[in-house]
């Protein structure tokens, strides 16, 4: 009976310390955005910086990582933050129909068309921001009008002849390498360094392991909260979370722990709550991970080993706090080694 009374303080005990822990993170950061790495940390600070300036700005990186949140940073940090804050994903709206989404049209511009006409997102984003989600999306019969927008601060609607002047701020994303796509021909120059004035580069979850437990804890709290539950991770699990490459970055963390959360019967979710692919990334982790190539003292090698995975683990994981748990060995231990090996952070 006073094990489990233990244990429930135990539990009672890490919870509260997640909850301060994520209250702390929160506050300590622009906006409310849960950020802990220092790549992270850069960003949001190059955010808040340039949402002062009125300049056109490109934010680069792979689906998931957060663009979105990244833009509205900017965007509550500009002089255009009581404006509109009109977003559209360039990919997601059929290629017939993007012309007169962005730009609107006439009345009895074409047949179907609204014979009032429409007025198009550039318009609707007038004194404010426009984020052009996806921006590699756009055809490149589009791109010169985009240009146009750019350059001169005013569109003509589809089937109209008026110019029309704009006051907005272009924000534009990607996942994609426009550089490539401007060598490949599908992607104007020109309108590559309209867009790129400033560029901000947001890397994947799998580069800045030391958000993972911050955004877990989020998560876990959030979810908890609208399902009106009590669950908490073990210790084993968050390591397992550091491991996995992410290929979805923050979205398919936010994904994984909502399905954790709700299927789990438990009160502490564990590895073996995971989805089936995620203890296949684990069971196909080979241990047998050292090429031979020469013969060498044993310890000569033993010590080029453990040099290079101390590198590796810091390298991935940024503190000697991380990289010792992944490691499994104690802090004051990866610190003495590293001392020896003459490894600095």
């Amino acid at each position: 009976m006073e094990n489990k009374e233990e244990v429930k303080e135990e539990l009672i005990a890490q919870q509260q310390n997640e909850l301060a822990l994520l209250r702390s993170l929160q506050l300590n950061s622009p906006f409310g955005v849960v950020i802990s790495s220092r790549q992270m940390k850069k960003v949001m600070e190059m955010s808040v910086h340039v949402g002062k300036f009125d300049c056109t700005v490109l934010i680069q990186g792979e689906s998931g990582v957060g663009k979105e949140i990244i833009a509205q940073t900017i965007v509550q940090s500009s002089e255009r933050k009581e404006g509109p804050f009109i977003k559209i994903n360039c990919g997601a709206i059929p290629e017939t129909l993007l012309e007169s989404e962005l730009f609107g049209y006439e009345k009895g511009a074409f047949t179907g068309a609204d014979p009032k006409g429409k007025t198009g997102m550039f318009e609707m984003a007038n004194k404010g921001t426009i984020l052009l989600d996806e921006v590699g999306e756009i055809p490149i019969s589009l791109q010169v009008k985009l240009l146009r927008v750019l350059q001169e601060k005013e569109i003509i609607r589809v089937g109209g002849t008026k110019p029309i002047k704009l006051n907005i701020r272009i924000i534009a994303a990607t996942n994609q390498n426009l550089e490539e796509m401007v060598r490949e021909g599908t992607f104007r120059e020109d309108l590559y360094y309209r867009i790129n004035v400033v560029s901000i580069i947001i890397p994947p979850l799998r580069k800045r392991p030391d958000d993972i437990p911050a955004l877990t804890k989020h998560f876990l709290h959030k979810f908890n909260k609208k399902y009106n539950l009590n669950k908490s991770i073990s210790p084993q699990l968050q390591d397992l979370l550091l491991t996995y490459p992410w290929p979805g970055n923050v979205r398919e963390l936010q994904n994984l722990i909502e399905n954790l959360v709700i299927l789990t019967q438990d009160d502490v979710i564990t590895p073996e709550h995971l989805p089936a692919k995620f203890l296949e990334h684990r069971n196909n982790v080979t241990p047998n991970l050292v090429e031979i190539n020469k013969i060498l003292p044993l310890k000569e090698a033993v010590n080029i080993l453990e040099t290079n995975l101390i590198k590796e683990a810091m390298q991935r994981f940024g503190t000697t706090r991380r990289a010792a748990s992944i490691l499994k060995v104690d802090q004051s231990t990866l610190v003495r080694k590293m001392q020896k090996h003459k490894i600095k952070v």
